[in-house]
């Protein structure tokens, strides 16, 4: 599970509607029955207009400034391991997103009238999508980057020859970006991968927008907070303030595999992504001493970064050939879970 909470943010200025994001989320509708759409939806309602989602998030905005962002972007990513564990992804996905939604609430370190706050403070608009597709920051596009530059400086030859305004053997040109698609290491059906592509396989993944304020419109709810739970004292009086991601986090996937059954690799958690990105030795200490199987398992899904087998077969004692395999693993496994290709 890969969660990530994003700020509005156009430019200089935060923009005042959060229209052009709603449309965006529209774009795998274009062209589908009504009946095969993924419509929004929040913590009571079902298939919610995007007139109404638009609506409803940009009058939720009283007292804010033009600096501050009007709404945050949540995408939740879940693997495709926690998909195969899903039975109707639609129907699964909207009860998940309802119920991270209540973990999302608990996050708030926050009070409104000296209660704490609840789902049902929250102003939000969910959306399943089904579909990804293949961007700069992937793996397979990186690695076939260089292929496709030449690929793309051979036919504007081309196609400069045909216009008269260079010479040379268009046949032979033809035939050097045949062996260039033939030679580059990521391929779909035949085909090099490149930017724009659908991605193979199970892609489900949620979009949340949540307004800044809460659904009383008086009161600033955001999980951008530079403050962590804490307490303060203003005014002479004991103020709570600040959200926990960490917190957030952890719950989503607690909540994940209690609502769905699913068994956690330690790989695939957020407290290992966490141990990985401050303390790498442990990390690999902590995989080399899982139970055998969990062991297995673990290194099964590094393997999809490319990674799993070298580390695998370093002996423990081995300590530079382990340190080098850690930072190995440490960009390769950031620039996988950055890019959606893999889920853990």
């Amino acid at each position: 599970m890969y969660i990530t909470i994003t700020p509005q943010k156009l430019g200089d200025n935060y923009n005042r509607s959060v229209a052009d994001f709603v449309a965006y989320l529209e774009k795998e509708n274009e062209g589908k029955d009504l009946g095969d759409q993924e419509l929004f939806f929040n913590q009571n309602g079902e298939a919610i207009s995007t007139e109404e989602a638009i609506h409803g998030i940009d009058t939720n905005t009283a007292k804010l400034k033009k600096t501050e962002p009007r709404f945050y972007s949540l995408t939740v990513s879940p693997s495709q391991g926690e998909l195969r564990q899903l039975q109707d992804r639609s129907r699964d996905l909207k009860q998940y997103t309802r119920a991270i939604m209540e973990d999302y609430a608990k996050a708030f370190n926050r009070e409104i009238a000296g209660r704490a706050i609840t789902v049902n403070d929250i102003k939000y608009y969910a959306k399943i999508e089904h579909e990804r597709s293949y961007k700069g920051t992937d793996r397979a596009i990186r690695e076939n980057a260089p292929f496709h530059k030449k690929i793309v400086s051979l036919r504007n030859d081309v196609q400069l020859i045909r216009s008269g305004r260079l010479e040379g053997n268009i046949e032979k040109l033809q035939q050097q970006i045949k062996r260039l698609e033939a030679e580059a290491p990521h391929k779909l059906n035949g085909r090099m991968v490149t930017q724009g592509m659908k991605k193979p396989g199970a892609q489900s993944h949620i979009h949340i927008i949540v307004s800044r304020k809460d659904a009383s419109n008086r009161y600033s709810l955001s999980p951008g907070s530079k403050y962590r739970a804490s307490e303060v004292e203003m005014n002479g009086k004991v103020v709570k303030r600040g959200f926990d991601r960490d917190t957030f986090f952890k719950n989503a996937e607690v909540t994940f595999d209690r609502q769905f059954g699913y068994k956690r690799n330690y790989v695939e958690s957020y407290q290992a992504r966490k141990t990985l990105a401050k303390h790498p030795q442990r990390y690999y200490a902590s995989i080399m001493g899982l139970p055998t199987n969990e062991k297995a398992m673990a290194f099964k899904l590094l393997g999809k970064t490319g990674l799993g087998t070298p580390l695998m077969n370093i002996p423990t004692n081995k300590v530079q050939l382990v340190l080098k395999a850690i930072k190995q693993l440490k960009r390769g496994v950031g620039k996988a879970i950055e890019s959606g290709s893999i889920g853990i």
